[in-house]
């Protein structure tokens, strides 16, 4: 097999019988790919299943690719739809663990500011698990992932103003659900029920 055979030949290739096609396939764009399970979910662990989910998806329907967009783009749109596969299924869990730091460093201010880190990822995780699937779709490739509107509208088979309006109702739900991250001296409680009055 040729290192210099495009992501067309190799799917092809893969389409046609070749064992080793679709291996070279994801050992190109494994990386990217992992990025875009990791920073759609937010836990290792459930990004691995996702992506694991995602490859399995490409390489049994291989042979639906229509080559109206790369094959990397068609891979992100089958890891995006199996990162809100997951999503879905992590919105009925009430909690999740958080690291044990704090015994692991004995309470130092390194281990604080990691447990902090990583408890403010889960508040933005567990944000945009509760948006709507169309809207958190559209914020991840657009605010997370760096797509182009045309491009995130490509991914997701819809036009680019439904793109827009999406992010658009979804970033303000978003503010809304994580003002105290930028505020953290107002009383979230109070922030709650004064109705978002004040900024």
């Amino acid at each position: 097999m040729s290192a210099t055979q495009s992501d067309e030949e190799l799917l092809a290739a893969h389409v046609a019988g070749d064992p080793h096609a679709f291996a070279e396939l994801v050992f190109r764009h494994r990386d990217r790919l992992w990025a875009v399970a990791q920073r759609t979910i937010g836990d290792s662990s459930e990004a691995e299943d996702a992506l694991q989910d995602a490859l399995i998806s490409a390489f049994r329907r291989a042979d639906q690719f229509r080559g109206d967009a790369a094959v990397t783009t068609w891979l992100h749109r089958i890891v995006v739809n199996a990162c809100l596969d997951r999503i879905r299924r992590l919105k009925s869990r009430p909690t999740v663990a958080l690291p044990d730091y704090e015994s692991a460093d004995n309470g130092l201010p390194e281990a604080q500011d990691l447990l902090d880190q990583r408890e403010t990822e889960l508040i933005v995780a567990q944000a945009l698990a509760e948006l709507p699937n169309d809207q958190r779709a559209a914020i991840m490739l657009v605010d997370i992932e760096g797509y182009p509107i045309d491009e995130a509208a490509r991914l997701l088979d819809c036009p680019p103003g439904t793109v827009k309006s999406r992010c658009s109702r979804g970033r303000s739900k978003l503010a809304k659900r994580l003002e105290y991250l930028r505020n953290p001296n107002i009383d979230d409680s109070v922030q709650r029920h004064d109705g978002g009055q004040g900024e």
